[in-house]
């Protein structure tokens, strides 16, 4: 397995917010010094997890400064997507990259764009960017698939395209990008409950959702898989796969933040249009959690 930079446990991380509708910086501040401490590799801002729609461009800039702050040292990606090239663009030439290792871009969301002009939107990201691409495939949200031949084309056409988030759930598409694409190119698993195949495929890494309250068994799991160990890997898998089941039972990240929530590290609360899940699914996940925890 290579030895490359976003090898191992990521976290998309949720915002925390109060009652208020404010961001809560010191739940945020709690669930960060967990993941310094429990193992993770690296950190996601800014994602969907993060419900990043709903914040305004102040609070952007402030979440991405208080993870920065409060890492630990540990790696902070940006995700920084848009279905404009030139306003990235704009964003990017805008940006402070102080303490940003690199930049998680999603493919083009509503206008739905070819793989030709999919494959024009990245080379330009990854010329302007001062540090790595990683893409970010996941058709459920965005209707649109960025099939393998064109990450390959980009993963040879510019070293700053490093990696893909990949949650299309199709096998068969993230096996031909792992035996294609080159040397310093990585394969991500965006879905925790596929990260497991797709670790025995070649993957490097997750960026995970269930590592914001599970941190240290999910960086178990990517570890003991990532180093040959795949029994205790398959074991974690197990333990785990009924929570990776009910966290999108009702959508995500309602789900995390309910699990979050019955940790007692965060207030359960969304931003509109989300919406807090059923007490019927909350029941049903503190009741997987407090068996996990047995």
């Amino acid at each position: 397995m290579m030895n490359h930079q976003f090898r191992g446990a990521g976290v998309a991380l949720i915002t925390p917010f109060t009652e208020n509708d404010t961001v809560d910086f010191d739940a945020l501040g709690k669930i960060l010094d967990e993941q310094a401490r429990e193992g993770s590799d690296y950190l996601v801002a800014l994602g969907t997890t993060a419900e990043t729609p709903t914040l305004t461009s102040h609070e952007k800039t402030e979440v991405v400064k208080y993870i920065k702050d409060h890492s630990s040292g540990l790696p902070v990606v940006v995700g920084m997507g848009g279905n404009d090239t030139r306003k990235i663009i704009k964003q990017i030439d805008e940006f402070d990259f102080s303490g940003v290792s690199g930049l998680l871009i999603v493919t083009p969301y509503y206008n739905k764009p070819s793989q030709e002009g999919m494959f024009r939107h990245y080379l330009t990201i990854a010329k302007a960017s001062p540090v790595p691409i990683i893409l970010y495939n996941v058709p459920t949200r965005t209707g649109v698939n960025l099939e393998a031949e064109t990450v390959v084309r980009l993963a040879e056409a510019s070293e700053n395209i490093v990696a893909v988030k990949e949650a299309s759930g199709i096998l068969s598409q993230i096996t031909r990008i792992n035996k294609y694409t080159p040397e310093h190119f990585a394969v991500i698993s965006g879905d925790d409950v596929l990260a497991l195949p797709i670790f025995s495929i070649g993957g490097a890494g997750v960026i995970s959702v269930i590592g914001n309250a599970l941190p240290g068994k999910l960086s178990k799991l990517t570890h003991s898989a990532l180093d040959g160990k795949y029994d205790e890997a398959l074991a974690l898998h197990f333990d785990m796969i009924d929570l990776f089941k009910l966290l999108f039972k009702e959508g995500n990240p309602g789900g995390i933040k309910a699990l979050l929530n019955i940790r007692g590290l965060i207030k359960n609360e969304l931003r509109s249009p989300l919406f807090r899940i059923s007490d019927e699914t909350y029941n049903e996940i503190k009741e997987a959690y407090l068996k996990l925890e047995k």
